[in-house]
Protein backbone atom coordinates (compact mmCIF):
# COMPACT_ATOMS: atom_id res chain seq x y z
CA UNK A 1 0.00 0.00 0.00
CA UNK A 2 1.62 3.35 -1.21
CA UNK A 3 0.68 6.36 1.26
CA UNK A 4 0.33 9.71 0.37
CA UNK A 5 2.54 12.25 1.75
CA UNK A 6 0.77 15.22 4.10
CA UNK A 7 0.51 18.38 3.10
CA UNK A 8 2.33 19.80 5.54
CA UNK A 9 5.21 17.25 4.31
CA UNK A 10 4.84 18.71 1.08
CA UNK A 11 5.37 22.37 2.30
CA UNK A 12 8.23 21.57 3.91
CA UNK A 13 10.27 20.19 1.42
CA UNK A 14 8.62 23.22 -0.81
CA UNK A 15 10.27 25.40 1.83
CA UNK A 16 13.77 23.67 2.02
CA UNK A 17 13.88 24.09 -1.34
CA UNK A 18 12.67 27.89 -1.45
CA UNK A 19 14.86 28.39 1.59
CA UNK A 20 18.06 27.77 -0.06
CA UNK A 21 17.82 30.20 -2.78
CA UNK A 22 17.00 33.07 -0.05
CA UNK A 23 18.78 34.50 2.75
CA UNK A 24 17.92 37.82 5.00
CA UNK A 25 20.60 40.22 5.71
CA UNK A 26 20.79 43.33 8.11
CA UNK A 27 20.12 45.97 5.10
CA UNK A 28 17.29 43.76 3.34
CA UNK A 29 16.04 41.02 6.08
CA UNK A 30 13.65 38.18 5.14
CA UNK A 31 9.62 38.18 5.63
CA UNK A 32 8.93 34.79 6.89
CA UNK A 33 5.17 33.67 7.03
CA UNK A 34 3.59 31.29 9.00
CA UNK A 35 0.28 30.07 8.57
CA UNK A 36 -1.45 27.70 10.83
CA UNK A 37 -5.02 26.56 10.82
CA UNK A 38 -6.00 29.37 13.41
CA UNK A 39 -3.36 32.21 13.15
CA UNK A 40 -0.68 33.30 10.94
CA UNK A 41 2.79 34.92 12.22
CA UNK A 42 5.11 37.02 10.32
CA UNK A 43 8.85 37.66 11.24
CA UNK A 44 12.00 39.39 10.47
CA UNK A 45 15.10 37.60 10.51
CA UNK A 46 18.37 38.85 9.63
CA UNK A 47 20.10 35.04 8.71
CA UNK A 48 23.68 36.87 8.74
CA UNK A 49 23.08 37.46 12.81
CA UNK A 50 20.91 34.88 13.39
CA UNK A 51 18.35 37.33 15.11
CA UNK A 52 14.63 38.28 14.46
CA UNK A 53 14.43 42.04 13.96
CA UNK A 54 10.34 42.55 14.29
CA UNK A 55 6.93 39.96 14.91
CA UNK A 56 3.72 40.43 14.40
CA UNK A 57 0.71 37.50 15.13
CA UNK A 58 -2.82 36.95 15.40
CA UNK A 59 -2.00 36.56 18.80
CA UNK A 60 -0.80 40.10 19.37
CA UNK A 61 -2.75 42.79 21.70
CA UNK A 62 -3.02 45.16 19.00
CA UNK A 63 -5.28 42.66 16.95
CA UNK A 64 -8.21 42.22 17.95
CA UNK A 65 -10.61 40.66 15.33
CA UNK A 66 -13.47 38.38 15.39
CA UNK A 67 -11.65 35.85 13.32
CA UNK A 68 -8.16 35.27 13.88
CA UNK A 69 -7.58 32.56 10.66
CA UNK A 70 -9.20 35.08 7.75
CA UNK A 71 -7.87 37.54 5.06
CA UNK A 72 -8.87 39.96 7.13
CA UNK A 73 -6.28 39.05 9.89
CA UNK A 74 -3.41 38.09 7.82
CA UNK A 75 -4.18 42.04 6.24
CA UNK A 76 -3.89 43.51 9.81
CA UNK A 77 -0.61 40.92 10.82
CA UNK A 78 1.07 42.83 7.27
CA UNK A 79 0.07 46.13 7.96
CA UNK A 80 1.74 45.65 11.74
CA UNK A 81 4.81 44.00 10.67
CA UNK A 82 5.16 46.70 7.90
CA UNK A 83 5.05 49.71 10.33
CA UNK A 84 7.39 47.79 12.69
CA UNK A 85 9.88 47.19 10.19
CA UNK A 86 9.60 50.93 8.85
CA UNK A 87 10.09 52.10 12.71
CA UNK A 88 13.45 50.05 12.88
CA UNK A 89 14.51 51.68 9.44
CA UNK A 90 13.72 48.87 7.13
CA UNK A 91 11.86 49.06 3.37
CA UNK A 92 13.66 46.01 1.51
CA UNK A 93 12.69 42.66 2.55
CA UNK A 94 13.36 39.18 1.09
CA UNK A 95 9.78 37.91 0.83
CA UNK A 96 9.82 34.15 2.39
CA UNK A 97 6.17 32.46 1.94
CA UNK A 98 6.83 28.93 3.88
CA UNK A 99 6.20 26.75 1.01
CA UNK A 100 2.98 28.29 1.34
CA UNK A 101 1.43 28.64 -2.45
CA UNK A 102 0.99 32.79 -3.08
CA UNK A 103 -2.49 32.80 -2.38
CA UNK A 104 -5.13 33.75 0.36
CA UNK A 105 -3.80 34.93 3.49
CA UNK A 106 -0.06 34.87 2.33
CA UNK A 107 -1.18 37.17 -0.82
CA UNK A 108 -3.19 39.40 1.87
CA UNK A 109 -0.33 39.85 4.19
CA UNK A 110 2.02 40.76 1.45
CA UNK A 111 -0.07 42.94 -0.31
CA UNK A 112 -0.79 44.43 3.33
CA UNK A 113 2.76 45.07 3.80
CA UNK A 114 3.59 46.49 0.41
CA UNK A 115 0.79 49.13 0.80
CA UNK A 116 2.52 49.95 4.40
CA UNK A 117 5.95 50.74 3.03
CA UNK A 118 7.05 47.61 2.53
CA UNK A 119 9.19 46.64 -0.82
CA UNK A 120 9.83 43.15 -1.86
Amino acid sequence: MITKPDKNQVRKKRHARVRSKLSGTTARPRLNVYRSNKHIYAQLIDDLKGITLASASTLDKDVNLESTSNVDAAKKVGEIIAKRAVEQGVKEVVFDRGGYLYHGRIQALADAARENGLQF
